[in-house]
C-alpha cells in the first residue's frame, strides 16, 4: 500500500487539520516511509507468536485499597473561593 497526495489530504481533513502545500508534500514523504516500514513487518512469520495486548507482561499495576482517613471537610473548604457550610460554589455552566 503507498501514500499519496489525496490520501494525507483526507487524514488532515478528518484531523481538522491546516496544513500548507509545503506541509502536506513533507507529510506524505515521511508517512509513506512510515507505511513502507510497517509493510516490511508484515513480511515477518508470526504465526508461533502468540497475541498479547501489551509489548511486555504486566501484573496488577494498580495499588491495593487502603481505608485510611481523608481530608476533613471543613479544612477543605476554607481553601475555596466560594464555600457553604456542605459544598464548594462554583458558577452556573448550563444556565439558571
Amino acid at each position: 500500500m503507498s501514500l499519496n497526495r489525496s490520501d494525507v489530504e483526507k487524514v488532515a481533513l478528518l484531523a481538522r487539520l491546516q496544513l500548507s502545500e509545503a506541509e502536506v508534500d513533507a507529510m506524505t514523504n515521511q508517512l509513506g516511509k512510515i507505511v513502507a516500514y510497517v509493510e516490511m513487518l508484515s513480511e515477518l512469520d508470526t504465526n508461533d507468536v502468540p497475541p498479547m495486548a501489551h509489548a511486555v507482561e504486566l501484573e496488577n499495576v494498580f495499588a491495593d485499597d487502603v481505608v485510611r482517613p481523608s481530608l476533613d471537610r471543613m479544612d477543605a473548604l476554607k481553601n475555596a473561593p466560594k464555600a457553604d457550610e456542605e459544598c464548594f460554589r462554583v458558577p452556573a455552566v448550563l444556565g439558571d
